[in-house]
């Protein structure tokens, strides 16, 4: 690496959650209490690290229910799963214990709520997500999915319909903006959610991203190439004018980026631990350079009790011992 770059600058709020730091308890947990194996239905969230040290434990991760065996212990995603993935569960007998996000299942209410309630339900999202996935399940007829700002000019429903939206929580806060904008001129009488949809640490940390751009060159994003909400920082980073790239770990940083670069930004999606972000400090400390500072701190003071199912045994050990 050139002798070019002087500081690296650390986005505040970044990396874990409050769902994802549920979720991934909830593993924990659940191998401690029931001992492996324990099934998860894809991945626990977004991040190939996490999954494999879950692995490591003892966690069998899976890409359907169908493939847990009869009364196995499976943990249902931070993503959500839709009604028929709970009913196949039931049906093999597993011990169910659901990580999904509170924030999820806000919105997977909204779809039910509004369907039941004769609206079409317009969903913004990722077509494929497994949070979209899951929140289609809970009212397909009824649902129809919107990517893009394109696709919301083109929406076409009958002169009657009542409309509603809802989003999936990951998104980009501006794009989705722009979608709701498209959607509000084009069905004046849209329902909208109470609030947002999209969760306090995807806002967050994209409002955190803005606030780095004009101080910093080059913006490294930490996560998995299948994390929304990282591949949206990425995103934010470059539509305002500054160079970003996705890394899984130090070792993807390639030094070409680095030329001509004096300040670099770290940053980290929701679902990437904070020690993935002391391996990049380590990687930039070993080719010379000393200050590494965080830019502003701000403090996250949300959290989520654990899934019921998983409180309710855990407590009733408690009382047995």
């Amino acid at each position: 690496m050139a002798p070019v770059v002087e500081r690296v600058l650390l986005a505040s709020p970044r990396g874990y959650c409050a769902g994802v730091e549920r979720a991934v308890e909830t593993v924990e947990l659940a191998l401690e209490h029931y001992g492996p194996p324990v099934y998860v239905r894809k991945q626990i969230v977004h991040n190939i690290h996490v999954v494999r040290e879950l692995e490591g434990r003892g966690a069998i991760f899976v890409d359907s229910e169908e493939e847990a065996p009869p009364g196995a212990t499976i943990v249902f995603s931070a993503h959500g799963v839709a009604p028929a993935v709970q009913e196949a569960s039931a049906a093999r007998g597993h011990n169910v214990i659901d990580a999904t996000c509170p924030l999820v299942t806000k919105v997977h209410v909204q779809a039910r709520r509004y369907a039941a309630d004769g609206y079409t339900v317009v969903l913004v999202g990722h077509a494929g997500h497994e949070e979209v996935v899951g929140t289609m399940g809970e009212a397909p007829e009824a649902t129809v999915l919107v990517q893009d700002v394109a696709e919301a000019e083109r929406l076409a429903l009958p002169a009657d319909a009542r409309v509603a939206y809802i989003t999936q929580t990951t998104l980009s806060v501006d794009e989705t903006s722009a979608i709701i904008g498209v959607l509000r001129r084009r069905f004046p009488q849209i329902h909208a959610p109470k609030k947002e949809d999209i969760c306090y640490a995807t806002s967050n940390r994209q409002w955190a991203v803005k606030e780095l751009l004009e101080h910093v060159d080059l913006l490294l994003v930490i996560g998995s190439r299948n994390s929304s909400n990282s591949n949206r920082l990425v995103d934010v980073a470059r539509a305002g004018g500054v160079a970003s790239y996705l890394i899984d770990h130090e070792t993807e940083i390639d030094e070409a980026w680095l030329a001509d670069v004096t300040t670099v930004g770290v940053t980290s999606g929701a679902s990437a631990p904070e020690k993935l972000v002391a391996r990049v400090c380590d990687w930039f400390r070993a080719r010379g350079v000393e200050r590494i500072e965080p830019f502003r701190m701000v403090d996250e003071d949300v959290t989520f009790r654990l899934p019921v199912e998983l409180r309710r045994e855990l407590a009733l050990a408690e009382t047995q011992r």
